[in-house]
Formats: structure tokens, C-alpha cells, sequence
């Protein structure tokens, strides 16, 4: 007797999983490149921490307002085409019938069996069906807003408070080094971290969010001393 069993898939964990490590990356590369690049222009400590401070809060709110309006953009567009679906369904059912039908063809089912398919499926959720298959619109991808605002918002804040507390820690002659040098293996454990949750090669992802962590900073301080320098 066969044994049942739930499978896990990695792509049920999209929604969250890329506003997530999207949030905590621009977390720490953004305040750690901040506090570098302020650091560098030989600005007071205490003023560092001001501007650390400051980058944490202003790129929360903008992370949450930047993901709720780019994914509020694509629900709007689903909820056009699923009205749009809908529509032509209630309008023309044999045509739909005959639609999903031939999508079933291009999948490899013979003509007779994707039409029996497809007429089972009609007379059951017809616009679930069209969503799925011709939309490519499912509960697994579908656009939530409200928890991609939140979820990149609070992630952001979370990146960001690292290399803050190393900021504080840290000697005043060894912050722009030890924040670099502490962001860069933060940056390469949240690399390794969202890989595995996603199910993906954990060394590549750490070094590629790593080298890109370690490049932005590089700039940023050699920008800030170039200014310090001048001003």
C-alpha cells in the first residue's frame, strides 16, 4: 500500500523569502556604505551614528513604500487580466473550453484527453483553472502588497541595526575598517542563509552578496574622503 505524503516546495516560499533578503541586504549595504562614507570624510563618531541612524529609518519607510507600490502594480495588472478572464468566460465558455484545451496539447496530452481535461475543469472554478494555466496567476506568486511592504520594511531595519552596533562598539580609529570587515560577513551569512531557505547553492550566493557588499562600501568610502578632503 502506497504512502501519502505532503511535498515542500522552495517556490511557495518566494513572496517572502525575496522581500526578505532584499530588505536585509539594502540594510546592511546601505548603512554600513553611509556609515563608511561618513567615517571617511573624518566626521566626529557621534555624528556617524546620527547618519547610521538616520539611513536606517528613511531606507525602512522607503523600502516599504518602494515594495508596496511595485507589487500593488502587479496585483493591479492580475486583477486586470483576471477580470478580463472572467469576462470572457461568461461570455464565451466554448471558446475558453477550446483555449485551455489546446494549452493542455502544447503540454504533451493527446487532443482527446486535454479536452476532457479541460472540460472537467470548466465545470469546476473555470476562472482558477484559466488563472493557473493561462495567466500563470496562482496562490504561490499571486502579488501581496501589504506583506512585501512589511516584510521589507522590517528586514531593512534588522540589516541596518548591524553594522550600527559595530559602529557603536567599535574604536573611533577602527570604524570605518571594523564596520566594513563585520558588513561583509554579514552580508555573506545573509547570502548563504537566503540560499539555503531557498534551496539554492549556499557558497555562491555568500560570495556574490558579498562582493557586491564590499564594492559598494569601497566606493562610498573613497567618495567620502575625496569630499572630507575638499570640504
Amino acid at each position: 500500500m502506497g504512502r501519502s505524503h505532503t511535498e515542500g516546495h522552495m517556490i511557495q516560499r518566494i513572496g517572502w523569502l525575496r522581500a526578505a533578503v532584499l530588505g536585509a541586504n539594502d540594510g546592511i549595504i546601505s548603512t554600513a556604505s553611509l556609515i563608511v562614507g561618513v567615517a571617511a570624510a573624518a566626521t566626529a563618531p557621534s555624528d556617524v551614528l546620527v547618519a547610521g541612524i538616520a539611513g536606517l529609518v528613511a531606507g525602512s519607510m522607503s523600502m516599504a513604500a518602494g515594495e508596496y507600490v511595485s507589487v500593488s502594480s502587479q496585483s493591479d495588472t492580475e486583477n486586470a487580466d483576471l477580470a478580463r478572464e472572467r469576462l470572457e468566460l461568461a461570455t464565451s465558455p466554448a471558446f475558453e473550453t477550446d483555449e485551455l484545451a489546446q494549452i493542455y496539447v502544447e503540454r504533451g496530452l493527446s487532443p482527446g484527453l486535454a479536452r476532457q481535461v479541460a472540460e472537467e475543469l470548466m465545470k469546476g472554478d473555470a476562472l482558477a483553472a484559466h488563472a493557473r494555466d493561462e495567466l500563470g496567476i496562482s496562490e504561490i506568486v499571486s502579488a501581496r502588497p501589504v506583506q512585501a511592504a512589511l516584510t521589507s520594511a522590517g528586514t531593512f531595519a534588522v540589516g541596518a541595526a548591524f553594522p550600527i552596533v559595530v559602529a557603536v562598539v567599535a574604536p573611533a580609529d577602527l570604524l570605518a575598517p571594523a564596520v566594513s570587515a563585520a558588513s561583509v560577513a554579514f552580508l555573506a551569512l545573509l547570502g548563504a542563509v537566503g540560499a539555503r531557505a531557498g534551496g539554492a547553492g549556499m557558497v555562491k550566493a555568500a560570495l556574490r552578496v558579498a562582493f557586491w557588499g564590499a564594492l559598494a562600501m569601497a566606493a562610498t568610502a573613497a567618495i567620502g574622503a575625496l569630499v572630507g578632503t575638499a570640504v
